[in-house]
């Protein structure tokens, strides 16, 4: 059994080796705990991924693999990616019982930190939901036995987010030509992290690269992403007096020691016209200097870089605004699946009127979509009826209604 959002390049893999595969579940919790029940109802055996002593002990021999090909006593920190906790429990027993000054550090998508959580509760803790940008860690609740090893034995755990992934995607595409899905990634873009909070320099690292399961149309958003994961590139926003020759004095005073990579402008009927832009650059001094000089020369500007919803939408939705009377923005997630279109549109078109609808296919199982509705305050709670209704069959949403960039583009 696997999740919905499995990309298909696993699930075509597994089922090339003979398996029968059944999707089930909008989460890896979801999929466990039909397989548990499925095991039960059949009489089969269920062998847990990670929450199990003898699978714990397996993925510990990547320790002794470690070990058997590099000089420990160089090693500051092992770095390796969680999801329910199996792959960090086993590696933390094996390296802790023979070098335990050696550091073991868990990384996860902030997104889907469950281990991060449990570990600052000093509990198990399941999160609500989870981003499953990187579906091999998408795991709402840790696993009990491999909670209580990393309780004993993990140092920390770093956060990243879906820009730091993609930037580390790119960094080992270009060091050895090997593409990484996400999950597989994940431990390199938390080392960076680490060695850079902490300015460590020719200290040896390692980070467990742990799988290449991409799909072709993922590597869109990956490389869309990339450059302001290596914060080698800024989404920026500027507010411009809409007059003759604005334009060419907002360049100049950019400079053209900066390289432009996106310019996306719509004449407004405001005094001012609102141009969405991103920059290739060296350093965070750069793009602070750049806001400081248009803002000293009377163009606001906004640094959107860590706006998820600016990169994720707004860059694509850029020409023409307008102000809905009650509109709120949410920011729906959809099953990637035929039908799944026609069973939102039936639920909540018929009721309510849409405003704005933004998708884009990234290459998962599972779809963000910006969407835009006119639900005055006294259907708000019918409104929440209509999209509970909707989560069995994969919907969730976010009320994003009160975004800076959303407000200062699209109204």
């Amino acid at each position: 059994a696997m999740p919905k959002a499995t990309p298909s390049i696993k699930v075509d893999n597994v089922r090339r080796l003979g398996a029968t595969v059944e999707l089930v579940g909008d989460t890896f919790d979801a999929t466990q705990a039909w397989a548990l029940e499925h095991a039960s109802s059949t009489g089969r055996t269920f062998i847990p991924p990670f929450d199990h002593p003898d699978t714990i002990a397996g993925q510990g021999t990547i320790g002794m693999e470690i070990f058997n090909s590099t000089d420990t006593d160089e090693i500051h920190a092992v770095f390796v990616p969680v999801g329910g906790g199996g792959l960090i429990a086993g590696i933390a027993a094996y390296i802790k019982a023979l070098k335990p000054e050696i550091r073991i550090v868990g990384v996860e998508p902030s997104g889907a930190n469950a281990m991060a959580y449990s570990l600052y509760m000093g509990k198990r803790i399941q999160l609500d939901q989870v981003d499953t940008f990187a579906d091999g860690v998408a795991v709402k609740t840790t696993g009990v036995e491999c909670f209580r090893l990393c309780q004993d034995l993990v140092d920390g755990v770093v956060l990243v987010d879906t820009d730091q992934i993609c930037g580390a995607i790119k960094d080992v595409f270009e060091d050895t030509r090997s593409i990484l899905e996400p999950a597989g990634a994940l431990a390199v873009a938390g080392a960076k992290a680490y060695l850079a909070r902490y300015g460590l320099k020719g200290t040896t690292c390692v980070a467990i690269t742990s799988g290449a399961n991409m799909n072709f149309g993922k590597l869109r958003v990956v490389s869309e992403l990339a450059d302001l994961g290596q914060r080698q590139e800024a989404l920026l926003a500027s507010f411009i007096p809409e007059t003759q020759g604005s334009f060419k004095k907002f360049y100049s005073t950019i400079g053209s020691s900066f390289n432009i990579t996106e310019f996306k402008y719509r004449l407004s009927d405001s005094d001012f016209a609102k141009v969405l832009f991103s920059i290739s650059v060296k350093n965070m001094r750069e793009i602070s200097d750049l806001q400081a000089r248009l803002n000293a020369h009377g163009m606001r500007t906004m640094d959107l870089s860590d706006n998820e919803l600016a990169k994720e939408h707004l860059r694509h939705l850029v020409g023409g605004h307008a102000c809905v009377l009650e509109e709120r923005l949410l920011q729906f997630q959809f099953p990637e699946q035929a039908g799944a279109l026609e069973t939102f549109l039936e639920a909540i078109a018929t009721r309510w009127n849409i405003t704005l609808f933004h998708y884009r296919n990234s290459g998962e199982r599972v779809a963000k979509v910006l969407v835009g509705l006119q639900i005055p305050d006294s259907e708000l709670g019918d409104f929440q009826e209509a999209a509970e209704l909707l989560k069995p069959q994969g919907f969730s949403y976010i009320d994003e209604s009160s975004d800076k960039a959303f407000k200062n583009f699209m109204c």
